[in-house]
């Protein structure tokens, strides 16, 4: 199946993949700006901007972290991101991923849209006054990711509404994807929740609001499963994972040999101070967090709102901005290390250009 070029608003994706967003600092600019560039969507994560370029964007530290909401999710340094994605990729289309749980929403997604984001992807809840805080900006183009039709049916009731918009695409993931999941631990592995299974009444629903646009996402691999996800409807994809497994990706090389190390079975689920659970791989910290002898939770960074200030990361054992930075950091011992059900397949590290080859023309 070739693929064709799909609209997201008024900007044309050449090549429909969308590289998921994945913080803290997977996807930043030089990821994001290389996909831009071959033709894909390149997402920048908005999540703990304020470690980008050793933390020089940052008004105040504590412990070394950025303090408080402000400086974790940094302006400037978002700003800074953009700047330089766009020095790779020039003015193709460009996205920003804004988790919908996390503090200040409002003002990351404004920020991002003033950073020269064209599209906004969110997702981590249902983001029904998502276009609230786009109104300056009609040419941003806004994607929230769903996981089935009643919850697009449900976003696009409250969207037409309030605000007499409705999304320019929809992104919908099943339970095989990196990171934080829309289903509990029993659901996910539930067969009717499977990504093939949710495709096509997502699809169907979509079509009620006049044929938006479908990227699946979660567990995708290869060409195979970018053109079974088509067959049954989807306009294109969203991976994540698989684009850690290049030299462009921003992360730290250790978080890169983490997923070359893995096995299929140290990728599994895990509690979070979100309140959804997240799949990750086993590491250190798992173990250190399940005889809780893990690090002190200080919350000094307050990045999420469900969890209630440290009251959740005391409850679940772990800190999840402290730990996901650690992974960007590069410490073994304490980074989170998020991961799809596949990032044990990735074993070698190659090009943007080369991935995006071999998803557009098998291999």
């Amino acid at each position: 199946m070739s693929f064709k070029s799909v609209k997201i608003g008024k900007h044309t994706i050449e090549v429909p993949i969308i590289q998921g967003g994945m913080g803290v600092g997977i996807s930043w600019d030089r990821l994001a700006g290389h996909v831009s560039l071959e033709g894909g969507l390149g997402i920048i994560s908005a999540v703990g901007t304020g470690y980008y370029e050793q933390k020089s964007h940052v008004k105040k530290l504590v412990a070394d972290r950025p303090l408080d909401t402000a400086n974790f999710y940094s302006k400037e340094a978002l700003f800074a991101i953009f700047e330089n994605a766009r020095k790779i990729c020039g003015d193709r289309p460009l996205g920003c991923n804004v988790l919908y749980a996390i503090n200040d929403y409002g003002r990351v997604v404004h920020d991002a849209c003033e950073a020269g984001a064209d599209i906004i992807i969110t997702g981590a809840g249902l983001p029904t006054n998502m276009p609230e805080f786009t109104a300056d900006f009609p040419d941003v183009a806004l994607v929230p990711i769903v996981s089935s039709a009643k919850a697009l049916k449900i976003i696009c009731k409250r969207w037409q509404m309030r605000y007499n918009r409705l999304p320019d695409a929809v992104v919908l993931e099943g339970p095989k994807s990196g990171g934080h999941q829309g289903f509990t631990y029993e659901q996910c592995a539930l067969e009717e929740n499977q990504l093939e299974h949710l495709v096509r009444p997502v699809v169907e629903e979509a079509a009620q609001w006049g044929d938006i646009p479908v990227f699946a996402a979660g567990g995708i691999w290869d060409k195979n499963d970018i053109d079974a996800m088509m067959a049954l409807g989807a306009a294109g994809v969203q991976m994540g994972t698989r684009f850690i497994g290049t030299f462009e990706c921003d992360a730290h090389e250790n978080l890169k040999q983490v997923l070359i190390n893995a096995k299929a079975e140290d990728i599994q689920l895990m509690k979070s101070p979100v309140g959804y659970p997240a799949r990750g791989v086993i590491s250190p910290l798992t173990r250190l967090i399940e005889t809780r002898t893990g690090p002190d939770i200080k919350c000094i960074s307050n990045c999420v709102a469900p969890c209630n200030r440290g009251v959740e990361a005391k409850e679940v054992g772990f800190c999840i901005a402290d730990r996901l930075s650690d992974a960007y950091l590069g410490n073994m011992e304490l980074g989170l290390f998020f991961s799809g059900t596949n990032g044990y397949r990735i074993t070698e590290l190659i090009s943007v250009k080369e991935l995006m080859r071999r998803l557009t023309q098998g291999e």
